[in-house]
């Protein structure tokens, strides 16, 4: 422990940058996002459906759109690009304030998911695993508690501001917070950290930097991609239709916003154990695994009416998302290398806004369609049990490939 403080002393503003550049993601992400959903179908006259390909649309619009300006991290100074990413976001949740017709909608939601949820966590994943070596498990662990700490404060939040100044002005008070913050946060980022000397990391081996080019041609790439963006298709689509979840169930209106204390508490708790087994046994070691509680936790959501299903799901959710947070940040490093992860980082946040996009937008139709809610949460947890099979199978080979075509660092 003494060291895990000391190492927390020493980059606490690396560290303190990364948790907000989280925490502000949060009002470009979807558990976010939806708790508007009710007001804004209201105001505008949307189905389920209508209102979900409306999101999956604009989150597929903003995915295209990071794979062009997501490398803008590699080749710019950081403070910049912290910067313009708040202003941007702030931009886009002034835009929801005042949106008065659906295509205004569109280009809000386009907004707020380019960069609150698109360059926000890149951002923070990419400058924690760039300035960061063998404890980069840790470093993010650490920053990425923002995004729990949103999840965990701000359903409730909400839900009481709205009441207070409306869906409107709740948004208003979006704009305020990250217009204050973008310059001291950005004031934190300017500082670029060199990653631990080789004598305090120790010797060892690391990945051969791959380019962008060569990652997308590589088969791999794509299967720890699909590993890597369940969390995102899963826990989008169940947020994203928890109002129309709770209904069908005939649960108490607050049980799914209380459950999101229950799951924010676990990933917290895992994110931490995560960081901790990342630098101990490797990312990719725990890939195999990490999908599984989130699959038990679709089966009982699927399979139990009562409202202790959706507590226990958001508990086994919380195991998986808490250690995906640390995976997501170390696995691709220990993969392709550092010097163009911004690039291929871009690219993979694309894809996991791509599957947030795709979860709510299809669950949605097929809502529509009278597809029973139940099933399609239990097809996500065959999904989840699937691809952990897969990976038991991919990972060894990649560990080979790495160990034969890394670079050593002593």
């Amino acid at each position: 422990m003494p060291g895990y403080l000391r190492f927390l002393h020493s980059n606490r503003r690396w560290l303190v940058g990364g948790f907000a550049l989280f925490l502000m993601s949060a009002f470009g992400q979807t558990f976010f996002v939806s708790l508007f959903a009710g007001d804004i179908r209201a105001e505008y006259g949307l189905s389920h459906g209508e209102f979900g390909s409306l999101f999956m649309f604009a989150t597929l619009a903003s995915a295209l759109a990071l794979t062009q300006i997501g490398s803008v991290v590699d080749r710019s100074g950081s403070a910049g690009v912290v910067f313009g990413v708040f202003v941007f976001l702030a931009a886009g949740a002034v835009a929801m304030a005042l949106s008065a017709h659906v295509v205004a909608l569109f280009g809000a939601l386009f907004l707020l998911r380019l960069f609150g949820q698109g360059m926000m966590t890149h951002t923070s994943f990419t400058l924690m695993g760039r300035w960061f070596g063998r404890e980069r498990g840790r470093a993010t662990s650490v920053a990425t508690l923002g995004l729990n700490t949103g999840e965990a404060l701000l359903p409730l939040a909400v839900v009481s501001l709205v009441a207070l100044v409306g869906w409107r002005g709740t948004w208003w008070a979006a704009v305020v917070l990250l217009l204050v913050l973008a310059w001291p946060v950005a004031a934190l980022m300017r500082a670029e950290r060199e990653p631990a000397p080789v004598s305090e990391e120790g010797p060892g081996l690391r990945a051969r930097d791959w380019t962008r080019r060569q990652t997308l041609r590589d088969p791999c790439f794509y299967l720890v991609a699909a590993a890597m963006a369940a969390p995102a298709l899963v826990g989008n689509t169940v947020f994203f239709h928890q109002v129309y979840l709770v209904e069908s169930r005939g649960w108490a209106p607050a049980a799914f916003a209380t459950a999101f204390t229950v799951y924010a508490v676990t990933t917290v708790v895992f994110n931490l154990v995560g960081g901790q087994l990342v630098d101990r046994f490797s990312a990719m070691r725990l890939v195999p695994v990490y999908l599984l509680p989130l699959g038990v936790g679709l089966f009982v959501l699927a399979a139990v009416p009562g409202q202790w299903g959706a507590f226990a799901f958001m508990a086994l959710y919380g195991v998986t998302n808490g250690l995906s947070l640390s995976l997501f940040g170390a696995v691709w490093p220990e993969i392709y290398g550092i010097t163009h992860l911004g690039s291929i980082r871009s690219v993979i946040v694309a894809i996991m806004v791509f599957a947030s996009a795709a979860g709510p937008g299809t669950a949605g139709l097929l809502i529509d369609a009278g597809v029973p809610y139940p099933a399609q949460l239990a097809a996500l947890g065959g999904y989840c049990v699937v691809v952990s099979a897969v990976m038991a199978r991919t990972i060894p080979f990649l560990r080979t490939r790495v160990l034969s075509q890394s670079v050593p660092v002593d």
